[in-house]
């Protein structure tokens, strides 16, 4: 492999470690982006089209069942964890390794080596999943291209330690601003101390107890938690604001606008001056009963768990196409700094997904 290219022959550890090799953190893919479109685009059997740095191929077999195989290609930011490295114990290190180019690597191997499967497939490879929802490939493509994404089935080849994950949680972002006056910090008595003010919200939340909920047999676990405290003009100064970020990850059964009223609820009397929303992803049922859902999870085996986290199997449920999460990554090493992922779980995931297509 070099920078400017892909080899989809080698083994779908030995891509992995290639992508890895790309750094594409948020909002700068273009580079893999374009090597990904330049591979594929080599396939005879592929028809391949691009929307940013997006980029969808399709078999035209006219098969009686469409299946997507996605994947987002960027990661979080790099934490001197590129170029990746394979340790003797057959472990592969490096950023993107477990969330989620392994992932991408399966299917790039699929796309390239199962020219005629049993099902016709669309392999989708999008932008900008691990930030802010407005910004996520997925979602452009599905506005600007919706007929891309048709199809009967979908596997998001998220980290999932080669299980079955099905749904996801949504997710709801909100900032909570206290209000104070500011004042010399030597005469302190003459204002109103914000960060201070925002006690009873952090003493709420240590209080919180979160809801267990179990959906279609899979137990989903609940979180509130903040994410980020902001507050202070100066050393010397009484802070006239403080804004408390704060995450809730909220099982599937509840829908954006029951989250919110349920975030409000917490946090009411807690004196907090204005509550505005960050960022809001629905969450998505796990839908494992579905016969597509039932007949992938009895092929690549295993006992189906819940996904804890937001994926895209929420914007594909949303487009009326049932998906589940199954990819070779550890969901527990994805943003570490010591992200790694098994090659033997990587060639586990490429050899069940092929027997899948081609049996």
């Amino acid at each position: 492999m070099t920078r400017t290219g892909l080899d989809l022959q080698q083994d779908a550890a030995r891509l992995t470690a290639a992508l890895v090799d790309f750094p594409s953190e948020s909002g700068n893919e273009e580079a893999l982006a374009d090597a990904i479109e330049s591979a594929l685009r080599a396939l005879p059997h592929l028809t391949v089209d691009r929307h940013g740095n997006n980029i969808v191929a399709r078999t035209d077999l006219g098969r009686a069942e469409r299946v997507i195989l996605a994947g987002h290609i960027d990661t979080v930011p790099i934490a001197d964890n590129v170029p990746s490295r394979l340790d003797e114990d057959g472990v592969l290190w490096g950023c993107g390794t477990s969330d989620m180019k392994a992932g991408v690597a399966v299917q790039l191997r699929i796309a390239a080596t199962v020219p005629e499967p049993n099902r016709d497939l669309t392999f989708v490879f999008y932008d900008n999943e691990e930030v802010a929802a407005h910004l996520n490939g997925l979602g452009h493509v599905a506005e600007a291209h919706p007929e891309w994404l048709a199809g009967d089935f979908a596997v998001l080849l998220e980290p999932s330690s080669g299980q079955v994950e099905g749904g996801c949680q949504g997710t709801l972002r909100v900032k909570l601003r206290t209000a104070g006056q500011r004042s010399h910090s030597a005469r302190a008595w003459k204002g109103v101390n914000a960060i201070h003010a925002a006690s009873p919200v952090l003493a709420r939340l240590a209080a919180y107890e979160p809801r267990r909920k179990v959906i279609d047999g899979l137990e989903y676990r609940e979180g509130l938690n903040a994410v980020r405290v902001e507050g202070g003009v100066a050393g010397n100064v009484i802070p006239d604001e403080c804004v408390v970020t704060v995450n809730y990850r909220y099982a599937p059964d509840l829908d954006e606008e029951q989250a919110l009223a349920h975030v409000r609820e917490v946090f009411d009397g807690c004196g907090v001056a204005e509550l505005t929303v960050d960022d809001s992803s629905p969450g998505a049922l796990p839908g494992l009963s579905h016969p597509a859902a039932k007949a992938f999870t009895e092929a690549v085996g295993g006992e189906p768990m819940p996904k804890f986290g937001w994926t895209d199997v929420a914007r594909f449920s949303a487009l009326g196409v049932p998906a589940v999460n199954y990819g070779p990554g550890d969901p527990n090493l994805a943003h570490k700094r010591d992200e790694h992922v098994e090659v033997a779980r990587i060639l586990h995931c490429d050899e069940r997904l092929r027997a899948w297509l081609t049996d």
